[in-house]
């Protein structure tokens, strides 16, 4: 099943066979995506970073299936049930739900009711009536009384044969998928507030009377209604578009009765068996399908709030850096006072402590004598400020400090902070500064996360940067799974400094892990700065496969070869000698001479050994070698006076950071603690599929301020600056709403369609029944 797996993933990659067998080659020899995609472009035929995680995500999926398929195959097997037609169903099933639908009659499961009626010998009786609907199912069924299995009467008979033929309808694997494709396509969730608990739930109110379509349910309001179910505010149940009238049958009633030739011809049986297929649907299907699709949407919209939270964190993650310069961070509070600490260009303390400029105590004078002390004793560039408690009264500090100083040439930025704390109070920082007060290392966290976001985020738990959407409601084991992987894409992408590099930064390092960083630093702390890549392999435990997969990544800025300091691998280094030898130039003058590299041919430089696309890269890293992927840095311009929610006014335009983007929206800071959110029929006057293609966390946007409510601590922003507050305009909401309600329509309509045509026919059948029924 090996190639039949391979080929699956290739057709669901839209890549080649060969390409998804390298590369699976590689993952299973321990090599990691970044140094897949970085340096085995060859081998596997260019598959980029996204391409190879979800190779690797469906590559567990499929085996984990595989070997649950062949489990199932051998505990049939064991039972003697195994036919070869069942054999062909379950190697050809796509799914896990597939496979689990076919091993539902044959899976181990406790006494149940049908049991216990095939015990009593009434499966004879279930078979007859189903397959001859002319035989009177009461004289029938007195031929099956058994005293020793208190089948009694016809009635207990009865019900003991309608027991089998549920369990037998309900655990039919065709059914199951054509009554599960329907409800998937066609079923409405609702949701409704359980009684009596209106006013503990207010939070949820918008889901006290909600009905939508499942297919297009989006994940932050299925996880919403998924949370005020688990708090027991809501309860969720399956339905239709429009409600049944009394006596009518569900559609899926009517499959199940097409399914099994149940047909209504006013024959002595048929509305025994009528009464069959509504309980089959009723009490068997329809819970066991509201299990699977509620577990369906649960998984799809946990995933799409992972992806949410994973694109936030890359755009945080790859924010663009201040650089190696002299910084204060200030910590803003208002009865401890604001706490500082200066870092060196590279991100070393040099100085701490307190002022007090905010209220109650409003010491400024002493708070100004302290700052200008600082800033001349260290030569201070930055002034990072976080975005807290009083940030905006200790920016208004900082900047009339400024403003009588001109002459430090100072900037001042707001910093957001989320995770600070968390880093302040985390084994690593107490390891690191053993002897300052958790404040302080939130201070020194703010001044490092101006200078180099990605170096200082890389401390703390991506789950708690807080970026995310209905983070705690997911499956923290996949989330941490995803976010792993975007800090791991994202390190590799920018590369590290090896000997400025702190410990878990390193080990976010491609082919490296704790220990490793550990005995990085260890080894730097004890011989000095590295010199070479080389010297890595002094280091304990990194060994020639963690070296191979981990030095491209590894920079050594000032180092003896000027390639250690670019992203070209050690292994390549002989393409670069080449080219200098070829063109009789050294290595040293070669790198960053973009004049003379630009014109280089890579078709030039390649063997047997080197390829183009390796060649290719090697002389775009000679153009600009150790370039930083990240933008330019750039702040917001807060608003003076802007300090609270109560400043705010409706149809101010202010400056703003994106903080965080979910399916809705996007949430801006413009400096009044509480961050506003631009809802996504506000981002432009297009229709916006997807927020994020408009804007990304750390993006600086400009915004109107269309709505406060003070009580909630709820502000509606809008990207339209032509808007008008309390005005629908054509591009507005409700536009975009009426144009969101009429695709919607429109796929419903086509599904049907086009999947669906025997409606028509199934509504007919359902007729015949109502009306059969109502005559008897």
């Amino acid at each position: 099943m090996t190639n039949t797996i391979y080929a699956k993933i290739a057709d669901e990659l839209n890549a080649g066979l060969n390409q998804v067998q390298a590369a699976v080659g590689l993952l299973d020899e321990g090599a990691t995506v970044p140094f897949i995609s970085r340096y085995r472009k060859e081998v596997t035929g260019g598959l980029d970073d996204n391409q190879l995680r979800t190779l690797e995500e469906r590559l567990t999926y499929l085996r984990e299936m595989e070997d649950r398929r062949e489990t199932i195959l051998k505990s049939i097997s064991e039972q003697e049930k195994l036919t070869p037609e069942l054999e062909r169903a379950i190697r050809g099933a796509d799914t896990k739900t597939t496979l689990e639908d076919l091993y539902l009659p044959y899976k181990p499961k406790r006494r149940t009711k049908a049991q216990i009626a095939r015990e009593a010998g009434l499966a004879p009786l279930a078979e007859q009536l189903l397959a001859d609907p002319n035989l009177e199912p009461e004289a029938l069924a007195a031929q099956f009384l058994n005293n020793e299995h208190k089948i009694e009467s016809s009635k207990d008979a009865l019900d003991g044969a309608k027991q089998i033929l549920m369990e037998q309808f309900s655990e039919d694997a065709k059914l199951l998928e054509k009554t599960r494709t329907f409800m998937r396509s066609e079923g409405y969730l609702a949701a409704g507030v359980v009684a009596g608990k209106e006013a503990e739930g207010e939070k949820f109110r918008d889901y006290f009377e909600h009905k939508e379509a499942f297919s297009t349910m989006p994940s932050h309001r299925a996880l919403a209604m998924f949370r005020g179910r688990n708090e027991g505010i809501l309860n969720m149940t399956f339905t239709l578009e429009t409600d049944l009238e009394p006596g009518q049958m569900h559609p899926c009633e009517v499959m199940i009765a097409k399914h099994n030739n149940i047909e209504n011809k006013e024959r002595p049986a048929d509305k025994w068996l009528a009464e069959v297929v509504r309980w089959s649907w009723r009490v068997k299907i329809l819970t066991h399908l509201e299990t699977d699709l509620l577990g369906d949407l649960r998984e799809r919209a946990e995933q799409g709030a992972i992806d949410v939270f994973a694109r936030n964190l890359k755009d945080l993650l790859l924010a663009a850096p201040a650089g190696q310069k002299a910084t204060i961070g200030l910590d803003p509070g208002l009865r401890t006072g604001v706490k500082m600490a200066v870092v060196d260009p590279t991100g070393r303390v040099l100085d701490h402590g307190a002022i007090f400029p905010t209220p109650p105590q409003k010491r400024i004078a002493e708070a100004e004598a302290v700052l200008l002390k600082m800033c001349q004793k260290h030569n201070v560039n930055l002034i990072a400020i976080g975005n807290g408690t009083a940030s905006r009264e200790t920016d208004k500090f900082v900047g009339d400090f400024l403003k009588q100083h001109p002459e430090f040439n100072i900037q001042k930025v707001i910093v957001n902070e989320s995770g600070a704390s968390i880093y302040s109070a985390s084994e690593f920082a107490a390891k690191e500064f053993p002897d300052l007060d958790v404040t302080i290392r939130g201070a020194i966290s703010i001044a490092r996360r101006l200078q180099d976001p990605l170096a200082e985020l890389v401390k703390i738990d991506p789950k708690s940067i807080g970026v995310g959407q209905y983070q705690h409601d997911v499956s923290q084991t996949r989330l941490a799974k995803s976010l792993d992987a975007v800090v791991e894409d994202c390190v590799n992408g920018v590369g590290v400094e090896v000997n400025t590099a702190s410990a878990p930064l390193l080990a976010r390092v491609a082919g490296l892990n704790s220990t490793i960083a550990n005995n990085i630093i260890e080894f730097r702390n004890e011989n000095g700065p590295l010199k070479n890549r080389k010297q890595l392999l002094k280091v304990s435990r990194l060994g020639p496969k963690a070296f191979e997969q981990a030095a491209g990544f590894l920079r050594i800025a000032g180092g003896e070869n000027p390639l250690d300091a670019s992203a070209v691998h050690p292994e390549s280094y002989e393409v670069v000698e080449h080219i200098a030898k070829t063109n009789s130039r050294d290595i040293k003058g070669l790198v960053g001479d973009s004049s003379f590299v630009r014109n280089l041919k890579p078709s030039d430089y390649i063997s047997d050994k080197f390829g183009l696309p390796t060649v290719t890269d090697i002389i775009k890293e000679l153009d600009k070698p150790g370039r930083d992927p990240r933008p330019e840095f750039k702040t917001a311009q807060l608003k003076d006076g802007i300090e609270k929610l109560s400043d705010l006014e409706l149809g101010m335009t202010l400056e703003g950071t994106v903080t965080n983007v979910t399916n809705f929206g996007a949430f801006v800071d413009v400096g009044v603690h509480q961050d506003g959110l631009v809802h996504i029929s506000a981002l432009s006057h297009t229709f916006v599929k997807d927020p994020h293609s408009v804007v990304k966390a750390g993006d600086i946007v400009k915004v109107k301020v269309m709505e406060v409510d003070v009580q909630r601590k709820r502000i509606a922003l809008s990207m339209r600056l032509d808007d008008t507050p309390g005005e629908k305009t054509s591009g507005g909401g409700n536009s975009q709403n009426n144009n969101r309600n009429n695709a919607n329509k429109a796929q419903r309509s086509g599904r049907q369609n086009s999947n669906f045509k025997d409606n028509v026919q199934q509504g007919t059948m359902a007729a015949l029944f109502e009306q059969a029924l109502k005559k008897k």
